[in-house]
């Protein structure tokens, strides 16, 4: 019914356009999209809508997001406001506490999940598809190529981790030996039944893809919120997955503003919440929640360098990258950077500087900052110039013959010098070690994050696939990508105590204790 529909619509496009146009947009456009990253524009805007108990939906109210490079309205997002949220509350509420599958209950679907993850890379894996959602993020997103395109090779390889058995691996029980024949323990990984998925802007496709993906292996039903300026790559990946024979009543899929989907969690109740995005929202869900959330929360992320100068030139790189790559909008950026003094000589800031310099708006290895504007960061570099010593090393100005609209930021590659002994006075700290989620960073802290980088080749942006990105410390600290992420996230424990018997011989009833 999907092809048949798919090519519906490509003979309407053929009859609206022409086959000159039709052949343009849609040569290189994957069978299950509704969208062509190259042809959105403010001529031709592409809409997202929502998926709720099975159907696409859209909703009172279409709000318009700006292309990020030169403010035209090019793509319309239905935002579900409060008053039509009773659909997803209804979807939710239907889901079982057990969940659609448990190791008791419709274990076949851990196969069935295990083979939509084996199509889905293999399609993620096809060159047109995955230069389909390279572009697609570079036009909400926009970073460069190579760092888009490495977004979706780490979806696809996460995909082929959990291809097979491996879904089902995910629900490896245990059993401890009774008091007695017939009495045993049995631990099980259990779902949680409804949840919620809320993820940000800065990697549309891998953060909600992978705990997506996690949700539904371990029997879960998710309702997925990302930040609306993005949530078009996901809207295209649940038609892939839908492609790959997952169940439409799986997942429902929804826009709308912060306030809304309070409103919505309040309502639906969902059981465990993941949420990927700034602490003071954070710590806002979880006492809404009472604590029912995992968290990924922001992080002030810092780099050492101590006393052995070596490599010069590649520990250059490699700052520049943590720091600048996607315009520094990653939660792992480098955001502050400690020298021992015997590096004063060695080159590197000027190297740095260097590095910085090469990053052009042309092939957006810098460009807009979707979060924090100019005036902003123009602001922060001024406050912290005020404190004694401190100086700018390189950037510290807007970005120049851009187009990018005043709502997003357009900064240089920007590195500020702070003295060590100045950013440990109390009415300091707190402004030298406030994150500015764009290519800005200190040098000369503290981190959030619970993955900690170390050697000569660490990266703070450079992990594998398979890594664990939640704060240390703090029980409601979320992972993602691994099986123990996925089982800690996305599952929790149940005891089942088997006593069948037999009775004692020669039982008979005991006096009373």
């Amino acid at each position: 019914m999907s092809l048949i529909l798919s090519r519906r619509r490509l003979a309407a496009a053929v009859r609206r356009s022409g086959p000159a146009a039709f052949a343009s947009r849609w040569l290189h456009t994957p069978p299950f999209a509704t969208v062509s990253p190259q042809e959105i524009s403010g001529s031709s805007p592409a809409e997202v809508q929502n998926f709720v108990q099975g159907s696409w939906t859209t909703s009172g109210n279409w709000n318009w997001l700006v292309d990020p490079l030169n403010g035209e309205k090019f793509i319309k997002v239905a935002e579900v406001q409060e008053a039509e949220i009773k659909p997803f509350v209804e979807s939710l509420s239907n889901c079982p506490k057990h969940g659609l599958h448990n190791p008791l209950k419709a274990p076949e679907r851990y196969l069935m999940y295990g083979d939509i993850s084996a199509k889905a890379a293999n399609m993620l894996g096809q060159p047109v598809v995955s230069d389909f959602f390279a572009k697609l993020i570079q036009r909400v997103s926009p970073k460069s190529y190579q760092q888009a395109l490495a977004e979706v090779q780490v979806s696809q390889k996460f995909l082929e981790n959990f291809c097979g058995d491996q879904v089902r691996f995910l629900a490896r029980s245990f059993a401890v030996p009774g008091n007695h024949l017939g009495q045993s323990s049995n631990g099980y990984r259990w779902p949680y039944g409804p949840v919620a998925i809320i993820t940000p802007f800065n990697f549309p496709l891998e953060i909600p893809l992978l705990q997506l993906m996690g949700a539904l292996y371990m029997g879960n039903k998710p309702v997925l919120k990302v930040d609306s300026k993005v949530s078009i790559v996901m809207d295209q990946m649940l038609r892939l997955l839908h492609a790959c024979g997952m169940p439409a009543e799986d997942v429902d899929f929804i826009n709308s503003d912060g306030i809304t989907m309070n409103k919505l969690l309040l309502e639906a109740n969902p059981k465990m919440t993941l949420f990927t995005g700034s602490s003071r929202i954070a710590e806002k869900l979880a006492a809404d929640l009472k604590g029912k959330i995992k968290l990924e929360d922001a992080g002030f992320d810092w780099k050492i360098l101590g006393p052995d100068v070596q490599e010069v030139d590649y520990i250059a790189w490699v700052c520049d990258q943590d720091a600048y790559a996607c315009s520094g909008q990653k939660c792992s950026a480098q955001s502050i950077l400690f020298m021992h003094k015997n590096w004063s000589s060695s080159g590197l800031l000027d190297k740095m500087k260097s590095l910085s310099e090469r990053r052009k708006l042309e092939d957006l290895t810098i460009g807009p900052v979707l979060t924090v504007t100019t005036s902003s960061m123009i602001e922060h570099m001024k406050n912290l110039l005020k404190i004694p010593g401190s100086k700018v090393l390189f950037g510290g100005e807007p970005l120049e013959n851009h187009s990018i609209p005043e709502i997003y930021g357009a900064f240089k590659p920007t590195a500020v010098f702070v003295p060590l002994s100045e950013i440990l006075k109390s009415g300091n700290f707190e402004l030298v070690t406030r994150e500015i989620f764009g290519p800005f960073q200190e040098v000369l802290g503290r981190s959030v994050n619970g993955t900690t980088y170390a050697g000569i080749r660490a990266r703070t942006t450079g992990a594998p696939q398979n890594h664990w990105f939640g704060p240390a410390g703090d029980p409601r600290g979320a992972g993602i990508g691994t099986p123990e992420a996925i089982k800690l996230v996305w599952s929790c424990h149940r005891e089942i105590i088997y006593d069948i018997g037999p009775l004692p011989k020669n039982w008979a009833l005991p006096s009373a204790t």
